[in-house]
């Protein structure tokens, strides 16, 4: 929670209305929260921006299963074109790729490749990934001190290679949805780029129209 907005005003010099119009802003960029009643707090960021919200995976035991998470590899790289460019590295810089499987009591839903920039993630580079959270934004926050304040995602439809459809348990060519995401910081530097697959046939999207 921050202090109380004439508290800011009177200590920063600044008029009231000049504080309010600042305070906006941040609201406006989801870097600071208002709760009716409470006060004004700094975002947490993106600690749940699940990919499962774009498909219908059921379990046996509840309609809302949170899905477990297991990185099958991690390899070192230059970086593509496109994301020393979205990086903002040079040619010989160096990326952390993950492959990423999610599954739902033992049955895989979810197959991701995540790009990360370095040295931005080193604390990661080292570390073991058997001992990584299942949600990857809160792990980032605890052990970068990278929050993640946004993500622009977008979906369109395609074909499981062989490989792909063997992790997630599927015929090779099975349609599935592409989730391309970029996601980015309070300082608007984009820190991760995703691509995740899922079933096709599992896919549900709701618009409230008004």
């Amino acid at each position: 929670m921050i202090p109380s907005e004439a508290y800011l005003a009177s200590n920063y010099g600044v008029a009231l209305g000049t504080l309010r119009q600042a305070l906006a802003l941040l609201v406006e960029d989801g870097i600071v929260r208002r709760e009716h009643g409470r006060g004004t707090f700094v975002s947490r960021g993106l600690d749940s921006a699940s990919m499962m919200r774009f498909f219908r995976f059921q379990s046996d035991n509840s309609n809302a299963a949170a899905p477990q998470s297991n990185i099958l590899q991690r390899r070192f790289r230059h970086p593509s074109l496109a994301e020393a460019k979205a990086f903002s590295l040079e040619a010989s810089g160096q990326v952390m790729q993950l492959e990423r499987l999610r599954s739902i009591e033992g049955h895989p839903c979810l197959l991701e490749s995540i790009v990360l920039p370095l040295p931005m993630f080193g604390a990661l580079a080292d570390s073991n990934t058997a001992d990584w959270d299942d949600l990857l934004y809160p792990m980032y926050q605890r052990r970068c001190g990278l929050v993640v304040q946004h993500a622009q995602d977008e979906l369109r439809f395609s074909h499981l290679s062989a490989r792909q459809a063997s992790r997630l348990r599927l015929e090779s060519g099975h349609p599935c949805v592409l989730v391309e995401r970029q996601a980015f910081d309070i300082a608007g530097r984009c820190v991760e780029r995703r691509t995740t697959r899922g079933d096709a046939y599992s896919f549900t999207y709701t618009a409230h129209v008004k």
